[in-house]
């Protein structure tokens, strides 16, 4: 698939960080696209027994087993709709510094926009999202507030072991 952020778009310090924007509920997220690997359209998944419901599941994609998590279902419990806009995100994930990078599939919902700004025009918003650390500061513009969504906080500690089993001396998925 075509590169929807080519490596030179990506980092412009003097212009900004390019966001991929996404909503959830109708509310609006970005990811930096820096994590992004390969934006796809939504793929049947092969479903991981035992996994909480927001782990949508395993996608086989150029011969390698990407976990896949519904953000829309781990955010506030109902899973992103099957619309056209509705894409499945690769992102590289390292939820543990100690371990190299892994892909990550992420189900998002109306993922077709993009932005570009300064990193600190996201700022905190004093809230305690112990529950939900994934969910990083705000910007507000003329539509509301976009919040950062940080890709290393996705996964309890519980998930990501349960995904991702060879860091813990087991076989993948």
């Amino acid at each position: 698939m075509k590169d929807l952020f080519p490596r030179e778009t990506r980092t412009a310090p003097a212009k900004g960080v390019l966001y991929l924007q996404f909503r959830i509920n109708q509310q609006r997220f970005a990811l930096d696209v820096r994590e992004v690997l390969e934006v796809l359209p939504r793929r049947p998944l092969k479903p991981i027994a035992q996994a909480p419901a927001w782990v949508a599941g395993v996608l086989a994609h150029r011969g390698v087993l990407v976990p896949v998590i519904d953000v829309s279902a781990l955010s506030f419990g109902a899973p992103a709709p099957a619309r056209s806009s509705t894409r499945l995100v690769l992102v590289n994930y390292q939820g543990d510094p100690l371990q190299p990078g892994q892909q990550l599939g992420l189900i998002l919902e109306q993922a077709t926009d993009t932005l570009r700004c300064q990193p600190d025009e996201f700022q905190p918003y004093h809230l305690d999202n112990g529950q939900a650390p994934y969910l990083g500061p705000v910007r507000q513009d003329e539509r509301g507030l976009l919040q950062r969504i940080c890709v290393n906080d996705l996964l309890p500690d519980a998930v990501r072991q349960l995904l991702y089993p060879s860091q813990n001396g087991q076989v993948p998925i």
